[in-house]
């Protein structure tokens, strides 16, 4: 399944020629407002750019509920990006329908500015027309759920334009590295239900055995892509399984290894199913339970760490560290009941 950007349309603040903050003037500086903001209170006009990404989820997770990763190593994804947003027609539209506001302080300078670096040649002339088909007009994205404090300023260039096949000329452009940690912000991990023996229900200081079928525990991957104008470019970011930690749900129990965390075995599942003959051996990945739940239940805790990897068309490749995700599975542990005659 291919999917659109997830970030939509977004309302960033234009802010060109001068922009008051503070006092101080700043020129050709696109800043950004409010999410869904059209006028932000720096009475800037507001503007919009739709992200142009769009996501293959075919093989992402699945199953009863999935969820997304929680990174374990740093991680620091993207909260603003430039990408190709206009040809030379398409951007004469948005300078119309952005200048095509009530008026407000500053209007008049703004447009001014505006006028100067799109059309009167200071650096553009007429939109770029003359280029039509060779480049476009690149503009910011935010994602807006995770923009915080001045990020917006990583992103405070002005709308440019950059011919097909170039390398923009700023910071945080749109490459193969930024798809792929869009990708990874796409990725669904299936929830963690671990199959147990006994089932649901186990005894005290009975070891009770924990297993992931490789059927089951299984990678999973997103691709990103942005394929327009000259831009035609994927990246496919894939999490794979590496570890399952139990966490009992009490302190009174003994996890099988000792740290409770159980690595993959060489056919890619994860410990060991029990079968009749194995009940007075010890679990390769289990779990002993000292004390009864008595009414109630433990609150066993499955998780399941991923190591994150990512390649592109281009033939980059990477690795963006390790995310977990864990799912809860209510236990009740009965006390063995013994007939004294």
């Amino acid at each position: 399944m291919t999917t659109t950007g997830k970030f939509g349309l977004l309302t960033l603040a234009l802010i060109t020629g001068t922009f008051l903050s503070a006092g101080t003037a700043h020129a050709e500086i696109g800043l950004g407002g409010s999410k869904g903001d059209t006028e932000t209170s720096n009475k800037s006009t507001g503007r919009t750019i739709e992200s142009q990404v769009s996501y293959d989820t075919s093989k992402n997770g699945g199953g009863k509920s999935t969820g997304s990763l929680a990174p374990i190593d740093d991680y620091d994804p993207p909260a603003c990006w430039y990408e190709p947003g206009w040809t030379p027609e398409e951007y004469e539209t948005e300078f119309q329908r952005r200048w095509n506001v009530g008026h407000f302080s500053g209007a008049a300078e703004g447009y001014a500015a505006e006028k100067a670096r799109y059309v009167e040649g200071k650096p553009y002339k007429d939109f770029n027309k003359d280029k039509s088909g060779e480049g476009m007009f690149w503009g910011t994205v935010y994602d807006w759920d995770r923009l915080e404090g001045d990020d917006y300023l990583d992103c405070s260039q002005a709308d440019f334009w950059v011919d097909n096949g170039d390398d923009p000329p700023v910071e945080n452009a749109i490459d193969a590295e930024t798809l792929a940690k869009l990708a990874y912000n796409a990725i669904q991990v299936p929830d963690t239900e671990i199959t147990l023996a006994p089932e649901a229900a186990t005894k005290v200081n009975l070891p009770t055995w924990a297993w992931l079928d490789k059927a089951d525990f299984h990678e999973v991957s997103v691709t990103a892509s942005l394929n327009v104008g000259g831009w035609n470019l994927a990246s496919t970011t894939t999490a794979t399984p590496v570890s399952l930690k139990l966490e009992p749900g009490t302190t009174d129990a003994t996890t099988f290894p000792a740290s409770g965390e159980c690595t993959l075995n060489a056919d890619k599942s994860i410990g060991e199913p029990w079968a009749t003959g194995k009940s007075g051996q010890t679990p390769p990945c289990g779990i002993t339970y000292l004390r009864s739940s008595g009414e109630g239940t433990y609150q066993l805790r499955a998780t399941v760490t991923w190591e994150i990897t990512w390649e592109a068309t281009t033939g980059e490749a990477g690795n963006l560290g390790t995310g977990s995700f864990g799912t809860e599975q209510a236990i009740t542990v009965q006390e063995i009941q013994a007939v004294n005659r």
